[in-house]
């Protein structure tokens, strides 16, 4: 297999992987906590679930023929208070977001790679637009978890391995757990 055929393989793993994240992050919490805004320059999960949708729809749109930031995207409107939605709207806008990534990526060909495409006008390869969105999204769904996790509280589960657990975790995987 060539190198980026491999990248692209793992770029879709890894998009998929930080969906699942934010989507464990999420279930954790009460349908009234997607809205909660500590203060008004701190976006709800509500809000940060509008905007990456967005970006994802505008970005990933006819990716290697349009520029990214599409006509039709308002993007200020994604950052406007939630007043009109639900959770079943904003879990819609969700899987419409992702799955417009997921299908572009999973149609890119190993060619693609080195094209350029451009976003706001300014030229990117694949590649590098690639990283840029993934990035990009991490860095909202790190929001997601942290707002999820405030929010829950004591009845938060952990996404990773729990604080003070990274011995027994090691050694179970490693098949050396203590009898």
């Amino acid at each position: 297999m060539n190198p980026e055929k491999i990248y692209l393989e793992n770029v879709v793993t890894e998009f998929k992987a930080t969906k699942e994240t934010g989507e464990r992050a999420m279930n954790q919490i009460k349908d009234e906590d997607f809205f909660y805004q500590p203060n008004r320059d701190t976006n709800s999960i509500a809000i940060i679930i509008r905007h990456l949708s967005g970006n994802m729809l505008s970005r990933w749109t006819d990716f290697l023929t349009t520029d990214g930031e599409k006509e039709w995207r308002k993007r200020d409107e994604e950052f406007e208070e939630v007043f009109y939605t639900d959770k079943d709207d904003l879990m819609d806008r969700w899987e419409k977001g992702w799955k417009c990534v997921i299908d572009a990526v999973e149609s890119l060909k190993p060619e693609d790679l080195t094209k350029t495409i451009y976003i706001r006008k300014e030229p990117h390869t694949v590649i590098g637009a690639i990283n840029r969105q993934l990035t990009h999204y991490s860095f909202h769904i790190g929001q997601i978890v942290y707002m999820a996790k405030y929010l829950a509280r004591d009845n938060w589960n952990s996404l990773s391995i729990p604080k003070g657990k990274s011995k027994e975790f090691n050694e179970k995987l490693m098949g050396k757990s203590k009898k």
